[in-house]
């Protein structure tokens, strides 16, 4: 997850590192990663490179000397400005927004833009559903078109969460899967899994303990052994994205927490 491997941007936890994100990629080279999930924030959303014809260039531009690659974007935007807002005006900025980030994705070859709908932007009540349906298939046909995947990320418990995939009924609409939320949420995986698993186009590495926030992979209540085990029954080909457990340095934790994912998955011989 972009920012995970610099300090802090403006103190802020999760956040587009604006003025200096070029100087993560050749960090992720050095680590031996192959991707970077992009934030695309509502704070200063003007001047994230990916709303620019000559920010996407130097994204291009610096991917292709790193050979790190973008494959999707965190759109916290549509946190502060949910696409299911009560307010007309922010439910159609939302939404003018949404189809010119798809737009601007595919410039990048982008596959997949992750819209949370969790804590402020909770699908919260009948009412937020409904609004979030309208808005979305709106924005679906776009979506279709250019072959760019709107990977929903909520809190809604597993059966809710198929229901609302098959309200909506398109390829392009997808999941993504936070490991740490659910468990936080208290969800089981399997649920989920069998629920909607093989809509899953992109998926957040996180650790947390039930009804708490993040802490270091491992020391929470997901079960990863237990997890990629599962997961390696649908047939996931998206990228693998660590969201996991930052401080203000971020650099030495990830790589602490790196090791942790890396043995794992090297012991579980998965996705060899």
């Amino acid at each position: 997850m972009q920012g995970r491997l610099l300090p802090k941007y403006l103190g802020r936890y999760q956040a587009h590192p604006l003025g200096y994100w070029q100087d993560e990629l050749p960090i992720a080279a050095e680590l031996g990663l192959e991707c970077i999930e992009f934030i695309f924030d509502f704070n200063d959303y003007e001047s994230n490179p990916l709303w620019s014809v000559d920010g996407r260039n130097e994204i291009i531009k610096v991917s292709s000397e790193t050979d790190i690659k973008v494959h999707s974007v965190c759109a916290d935007f549509f946190m502060e400005c949910p696409l299911h807002s009560k307010i007309e005006e922010s439910r159609f900025f939302a939404k003018e927004t949404l189809i010119q980030l798809l737009q601007n994705c595919n410039d990048l070859e982008i596959s997949d833009i992750v819209i949370p709908c969790v804590d402020q932007s909770s699908l919260a009540s009948s009412q937020c559903m409904d609004l979030f349906k309208t808005q979305m298939l709106d924005v679906i046909p776009t979506a279709e078109k250019l072959g760019v995947n709107l990977s929903l990320e909520t809190d809604l418990a597993p059966n809710s969460f198929k229901n609302l995939l098959d309200d909506l009924n398109s390829i392009s609409v997808t999941v993504n899967y936070d490991t740490g939320n659910s468990a936080a949420l208290g969800y089981g995986f399997r649920d989920e899994l069998e629920a909607y698993g093989d809509k899953i186009t992109d998926l957040h590495i996180k650790d947390r303990l039930y009804n708490s926030g993040p802490i270091p992979l491992g020391e929470g209540d997901v079960d990863f052994e237990a997890f990629f085990i599962e997961f390696e029954k649908n047939d996931f080909k998206g990228p693998v994205i660590m969201q996991a457990y930052r401080d203000d340095e971020g650099l030495s934790v990830f790589k602490q927490q790196m090791i942790f994912l890396t043995n794992l998955l090297r012991d579980l011989n998965w996705r060899s």
